[in-house]
């Protein structure tokens, strides 16, 4: 009943039946809080539901609301259907005033603990319920504990703390111009409406966007009795996992405090205790938690997060919820409840959160290490780098060279920078999105990549960049947190990946348990899943990566990225300014023997399995150099004047060459690229095969929007793979397809699969031709649109459904009406993201091709889908209040 009574309250009864010790209480349901922000007033009836399950309360408890002699006090709490730790608000002790505190003294024969209970409360009621900034009753107290000479709150003497009260009473009549509210009752609205009000608190509203969690959920209010952990030394309060949320280890883990609230060990107040010390201060109170703990990982099978507090020895369990936990752990905490029959293989697979996956296989920050943050851009590519910051890819390349480690820092980066970014460790942009050219690249180098960072100014020149009041030199070091979006300032130290190792081969599989519990989780889910996992790699060393992780092929071999370094620029750029076919011939014929020698060492590394290699896409413009000393360069190489070349490149520029002369454009223009590429993959496919190599080559067609297009280049591809398996006597079966990445040629699907053998989507390019958008340029004011509720999400990273998503199923129906077995994929970076992920397998896709580094994500991802299915109707069932003739009221 989560969705009814939040995670809280819905837990808080479920242990009530379990006959754990839990205080009494009553909840409030999570609908109040959407209807009380929609109308600006609570529901009608609700007081009257209040005040009766009050009255139950007084008669559990033995006590009495506002009574000056046994006076009851409650805690007010917010609980969301799903968990929001420390996103909304709680207040603790409420029903105090001067009245009622004296009652409470007598009653607990402990004037101290009456008088810390009534501070506390004030300082938590007004600065939740009344706006007066806790920092300032914070600012008394530690003027009170120096005056006293004493370190600790719990130090304080009951006259000490008599007055604060009253001190604290005085600065809320200044701050307000009211008196503190003396009237349980009123405290009790004050604190609902409040805790109500917290579910639009910036902070909550955060959360939930980043986690994906609805808007219309609301939170419940658990009105729960007060059980006191400030009583002595008797007792205590604290907070503890069933298992190490770090490492998934079955071990209980947590932290206490003796005579403490539950606020002292979350804010940091006092330095907890570890929770084995509480064996020997609490005893009683130790062995009755480890039983419960037991019976409450048991019963809800999964690690758990309970909150408990002792009272003069007797325990009491506040709360449990599913814990939070590192991506390490829940791996682990999944793999080993398999293996002690508490969940299935299915439970595992669902349980596990694809894109946790990702800081399993980068590097990461030293936690223990203390660091300088001085900026934040968008978390584009996971793991973390150290390295002198470098402004320009020439320098870094050199400087790498030397074996020094570098960052790329560049206001945006384009193809021309990327021998820099395969020098360096890392990447830091100041402009760009999550799928611009340097998060694209970087992620699928599983290099670490921080992008859009707008608190930076890069000064290429002068070769720095600002932060604030900080500025970087060129030579300087910093660190990229890729996880969080973080910049720091100097060196700090990483902590290799454990799976990374093994997959390299740098450490035994038999002496990496949290690589065993890795592999076994996706080899269940690889038993689930319908869709493949493919991956794009340009590289053999890119393949070979991809294979390790799981991939079943490549998706998308990016043949324009082969041609971006060393000797193959300058050939490139020979047959780009050559002014007759001859001359374009005479280069190509350079660049055959590189493009064919790459190709085999992909076939070798994906032995078995499909490669799809894209023919030559970007603009030929992004080749040529742009002034200054390359342009000389290349001049003299070309026997070139600078006029000559600076008017050939001229000639090239184009307005928007994002839709200019690219893909198959090139290849009707230049037909002989085409051919050379062709012959490259044909040749490299009989090398490959005659050393024993299984090839199985896809050439895809790029950027085709009629079936002319596909059909003039699928003839010259099929034409030189006659000749040339003819001449070297072999036969090679291979596929020849196109990438639907234009609206023109989703639309008229039908057409172009009576020729094409398969699609592959490429939803990067897909996106920007539907939608009218840059990605390079759209980062500036999409997270206007997100945060405004225009978008629901950046659509560069997570597919849009209803647009893009159609184009895509309508695709896929009419290609299959042509060509019922055509075999359709995606390979843009949508791809490798769980919720497209699980669209694309509803979609009938065959098959997922993503980075290298986010295989395991996908793979995971698409066993959930195929799990999502037999979830659906229940999933939509639990998210409806169902109300029948004896469920008729707001208050559980």
């Amino acid at each position: 009943m989560k969705a009814v009574l939040g995670g809280k309250g819905a837990n808080l009864a479920e242990m009530t039946n379990l006959g754990v010790p839990v205080p009494p209480g009553f909840t409030i349901a999570c609908q109040t809080c959407i209807a009380f922000l929609r109308d600006g007033h609570a529901p009608d009836g609700l007081r009257e539901e209040v005040t009766r399950n009050l009255r139950r309360l007084e008669e559990t408890a033995g006590k009495r609301f506002g009574d000056a002699e046994r006076p009851l006090l409650v805690s007010v709490r917010s609980g969301a259907p799903v968990s929001m730790p420390g996103m909304m608000e709680t207040i603790l002790n409420l029903g105090l005033n001067d009245e009622t505190v004296v009652g409470l003294a007598r009653a607990s024969d402990n004037a101290r603990f009456a008088f810390d209970s009534y501070r506390r409360f004030i300082q938590m009621y007004a600065d939740v319920v009344l706006g007066v900034p806790a920092s300032r009753f914070e600012q008394l107290l530690a003027a009170k504990r120096l005056t006293n000479d004493v370190e600790t709150d719990a130090e304080l003497s009951e006259d000490a703390l008599r007055e604060l009260v009253a001190e604290y009473k005085r600065l809320v009549r200044n701050a307000t111009g009211a008196d503190f509210p003396s009237d349980p009752e009123t405290q009790l609205w004050g604190a609902v409406e409040a805790v109500w009000r917290s579910w639009t608190l910036k902070k909550a509203v955060d959360y939930r966007k980043v986690n994906g969690i609805a808007e219309d959920l609301g939170t419940a209010v658990n009105v729960v009795a007060m059980v006191f952990g400030n009583m002595g030394d008797d007792s205590g309060t604290g907070v503890a996992f069933t298992r190490d949320p770090s490492t998934g280890a079955r071990t209980f883990y947590g932290e206490f405090l003796v005579n403490a609230q539950g606020e002292d060990v979350v804010a940091g107040i006092r330095t907890p205790l570890r929770i084995e010390e509480m064996a020997e201060r609490l005893p009683g109170a130790y062995e009755e938690l480890l039983e419960t703990q037991r019976r409450l990982e048991a019963h809800f099978r999964e690690m758990q997060d309970i909150e408990f507090t002792v009272e003069r020895g007797k325990l009491f369990l506040l709360q449990t919820r599913t814990g939070k936990r590192a991506a390490a752990a829940a791996v682990r905490i999944a793999h080993d409840m398999v293996s002690e029959g508490l969940i299935t293989r299915d439970e595992a697979v669902r349980r596990v959160v694809p894109s946790q996956l990702d800081q399993l296989l980068h590097p990461v920050i030293d936690a223990g290490v203390r660091a300088r943050e001085v900026a934040t851009g968008l978390p584009a590519s996971p793991g973390a780098a150290s390295g002198v910051a470098v402004f320009d890819p020439d320098i870094a390349e050199q400087r790498a060279a030397r074996g020094e480690a570098v960052v790329l820092v560049r206001e945006e980066t384009t193809p021309e920078d990327f021998h820099g970014i395969v020098a360096a460790r890392a990447v830091l942009t100041a402009r760009g999105g999550m799928t611009s050219h340097a998060a694209v690249v970087a992620r699928g180098m599983g290099k670490c990549a921080v992008v859009g960072c707008k608190d930076i100014h890069v000064d290429a020149n002068h070769r720095r960049f600002t932060a604030a009041d900080t500025v970087v030199h060129e030579g300087e070091w910093i660190t990229l947190d890729g996880a969080s979006g973080k910049v720091y300032a100097g060196q700090l130290p990483t902590v290799p990946s454990e799976i990374v190792r093994v997959v390299g081969g740098q450490l035994d599989a038999s002496r990496a348990p949290a690589y065993r519990a890795f592999a076994d989780l996706l080899g269940w889910a690889d038993e689930l899943r319908r869709l493949r996992v493919r991956a794009n790699a340009d590289t053999p060393k890119d393949a070979r990566i991809a294979r390790a992780f799981g991939a079943e092929g490549i998706g998308l071999c990016r043949t324009e990225h082969m041609f971006f370094e060393g000797d193959r620029i300058t050939a490139m750029r020979e047959m780009i300014v050559a002014r007759d076919e001859g001359g374009r011939r005479r280069a190509l014929t350079k660049l055959l023997p590189m493009q064919r020698a790459d190709f085999e060492g992909i076939f070798e590394a994906m032995d078995g399995c499909p490669v799809t290699i894209r023919l030559l896409d970007p603009p030929l413009h992004e080749f040529l150099p742009h002034g200054g000393e390359e342009s000389k360069l290349l001049a003299r190489t070309l026997n070139l004047s600078r006029d000559q070349l600076n008017r050939i490149v001229d000639e090239l520029r184009e307005s928007n060459p994002m839709l200019g002369h690219r893909g198959c454009r090139l290849g009707i223009t230049y037909p002989e690229i085409t051919e050379m590429q062709a012959r490259a993959i044909f040749e490299a496919a009989v090398r490959a095969t005659r050393r024993g190599f299984e090839v199985k080559p896809e050439i895809m067609i790029p950027l085709v929007a009629t079936v002319r297009e596909f059909d003039n280049q699928a003839a010259i591809i099929r034409r030189v793979a006659h000749e040339t398996l003819d001449a070297m006597g072999i036969d090679i079966e291979y596929l020849v397809g196109t990438m639907i990445e234009l609206p023109r040629a989703a639309l008229t699907a039908d057409e172009i699969a009576r020729t094409a053998e398969f699609f592959s989507f490429g939803t990067n390019d897909l996106t920007q031709t539907t939608l009218g958008l840059s990605r390079d340029d759209a980062g500036r004011f999409l997270p206007v649109y997100i945060e405004r509720g225009i978008l629901a999400d950046d659509p560069f990273q997570v597919l849009d459904q209803e647009g893009v998503g159609k184009l895509i199923r309508r695709a896929v129906y009419d290609g299959r009406t042509s060509r019922p077995k055509l075999k359709v994929g995606v390979c843009g970076e949508h791809g490798g993201e769980p919720r497209s992920v699980r669209f694309f397998h509803r979609s009938g896709l065959d098959y997922v091709s993503c980075s290298p580094f986010r295989v395991p994500v996908a793979r995971l991802a698409a066993a959930q889908a195929a799990l999502q299915g037999e979830d659906d109707n229940e999933e939509a069932g639990a998210l409806s209040i169902r109300r029948g003739p004896d469920d008729e009221g707001l208050v559980a």
